[in-house]
Formats: C-alpha cells, structure tokens, sequence
C-alpha cells in the first residue's frame, strides 16, 4: 500500500462500513454507538468465547474473530473503508504469560496485515498511556513527546503494549494509514469487567476501600474518549499519537468526588505506598503463583498506584478539536450504571444520595 498524505482528512460517512476489534469491549463498545449515532455500518469483531452483552440490542455486524487468527480477520475486515483496532489483552495478570504478546503483539501485527490487505483507507490503532514516559517526582503532566523510561514498564501488558504500538508506528513508517491513541482512565456506563479504574471506584461503592495511597490519573467520560477515537480518524494525521483524556484527579480528590456523587463517606486514611506494594507482592506470590488464581492485589497494580499518571492532552485538543466533561460526570455516570446493574452491595445502595452534577 502507498503512503498516504500526511495530513489527509478521512470524514466519516453514514453507509460507510466500519470494523471495530474489541466492539464489546468497555472502550470498543463506546465507539461502536458513536459509529452508529454517526450512521456508519458496523461490523464488530468479537472474541468467540468473550461477553457480547455491551452490543445487545444494536443494530450491526457481529463477526466472532480471535485476532490472532489472520484468516478471520481477513474475512472480518474485507470490504471496510476503516478499521479501529481496540482488542487487547488488558489485564495485571494472566496464567499464561506468553499470551499478553500472542494477543497484544502478534494480533496487532494480523490487524495490520488484514486491514492493508483489505485496502482499509485508515486503521486507527488504540494503545495506552501505560507507554507514555512519566515525570517521576514532578507535578509536569506527560505528553507524546514523553519518551518511556524501561524501568517503568513493568509487566507484561505494559511492555507487550509498548512492543505492539512500535509495531504500529514502524507500519506506518512504511506506509501504512495508522494513526495511534493513547486513552487515558475511563469511567462511564457498560464497565462490565471492570477495568482497574473502574474497581477503584466500585471498591469505594462496597466500602471496601479504607484507605488510600497517594497517587494520580488522568479520569476521563468514556463516551468522550469514544468521540475522540472519531476525531484521530478524521482529523489525525499518519503515524502520529494522539493522548486522548480528562481531568487529572489525584486519588484523593477522586474519592472525594465520588462522595459528592453519592453522598457515600469518602476514606480518609493515606497509606504508606510501601505498603500497597507490599500487599502487591504478597498476593502475587499467594494468590498468583502458588493458587494459580487472578491475585487480588495484582503486583502490576501495586506498582502502578506509586506513579502520578498525569497526562497532557493539549494536542488532540489543538489539532483535533478535542473536547472532554469534567471527571465528576464520569464518576457520576459510572456510579449510577454500577448501581443499576446490582454491582454495588444492597446495604450501600440504602445509604446513597445521588447529587447529579450538571451537564
């Protein structure tokens, strides 16, 4: 495939089929009902044995396809003028560790082939702000031009997310139409997992968060990164990254938001990081290695929560157009769905007093 031009414009059109890798995904099923608001045909590519209750009652294309079986997503993809690529194995932890780089790499690079293959005019690839370089004992928010230090990208899905978006980057060196997102934390309704953002604030909703250690993120409206996935691929240029994002929140304010919401008691008890890390390992080897079962406090985890992952997303808000709603819209809306779909205790549901904030 030729390359493109650089700053070409790809505007969405309805009748336009579009398909979508993790279209029952929390992230992927967001933009799946901004695609259909926008008129497209959808065609979502699903894991064969993976939920589809994010898609029920939609109108589209279901295609079971395991990525990392080229055959299918060929099939999957033929005849889409655009692809967004969202499947991930995101986890802090797996039985089989090799699948993180079966599922992460390896089917980013089938993604890849199919869409080309295909002559998709552009693959919007979603990576994460687990690659983006950090500012370690700073108040600087990370931008694209943040630069990974190694040593930060422990785990496996961090650094098999960071060998597969240089495997997108190096495609579209090449030639390739892919332009990439970095989303940040996503909160909002259809978090069926849910994603370790979304345990922070259901822990808090159960009353099974005590305390709290001192970190940061970057908490954003999932139906705002979703609108910002159509944005990098009508506006986005070749080969370039685009931070998609909110607020930035430490964890203390989040909680505190989180109570505004629900009139809950937010917890006030900092605790050392150390110790978060301690119970991190603990479990890992308990639960992890020794009982072979998903660890309660994943070791990744724990690492992670020392960071302050602040992140600045000026340009896709200057060369996109890119708009977020403040974090307490976030907090609210993902709150309200956890409640509803019975993900919160019956006796904490009983003390809750919604405070809806505005817009």
């Amino acid at each position: 495939m030729s390359a493109e031009d650089p700053s070409a414009r790809h505007e969405l059109a309805a009748g336009d089929v579009v398909a979508v890798t993790g279209a029952a995904g929390f992230i992927g099923s967001a933009i799946v009902r901004a695609l259909l608001t926008r008129g497209a045909r959808v065609r979502a590519l699903v894991e064969p044995t993976g939920s589809r209750t994010n898609l029920e009652g939609l109108d589209l294309e279901v295609h079971p396809v395991d990525i990392r079986d080229p055959d299918a997503l060929g099939q999957g993809v033929e005849g889409a003028r655009f692809v967004f690529h969202t499947a991930a194995l995101f986890s802090f932890w797996a039985r089989d560790p090799h699948a993180f780089y079966d599922v992460n790499v390896q089917g980013t690079r089938n993604v890849i082939a199919a869409a080309q293959g295909a002559r998709c005019e552009r693959i919007v690839y979603t990576s994460t702000v687990a690659t983006v370089g950090l500012h370690p004992g700073s108040s600087r928010p990370a931008d694209e031009t943040s630069h990974a230090h190694i040593e930060h990208l422990f785990g496996r899905y961090k650094r098999s997310k960071y060998v597969a978006e240089h495997e997108a980057l190096r495609a579209a060196a090449e030639g390739a139409p892919i332009t990439l997102v970095h989303p940040t934390f996503p909160l909002g309704p259809r978090d069926i997992r849910p994603t370790p953002t979304g345990k922070v604030l259901l822990d808090f909703l159960n009353g099974r968060m005590p305390g709290f250690v001192d970190t940061a993120m970057n908490v954003a409206h999932v139906e705002d990164l979703a609108l910002g996935h159509l944005l990098v691929l009508e506006r986005g240029r070749q080969g370039r990254s685009y931070i998609i994002g909110g607020e930035n929140l430490k964890m203390r304010e989040l909680l505190a938001t989180a109570a505004r919401c629900t009139g809950l008691p937010a917890p006030t008890r900092q605790w050392p990081s150390a110790l978060g890390l301690g119970a991190g390992l603990v479990s890992d080897v308990i639960e992890g290695r020794i009982l072979r079962r998903h660890p309660r406090v994943p070791l990744e985890a724990a690492r992670m929560s020392r960071e302050h992952m602040i992140f600045d997303d000026s340009r896709a808000r200057d060369e996109l157009g890119y708009r977020s709603r403040s974090a307490i819209r976030a907090i609210f809306d993902s709150s309200r769905w956890f409640v509803e779909h019975g993900y919160v205790r019956p006796e904490r549901v009983e003390k809750i007093t919604w405070a809806e904030p505005p817009g």
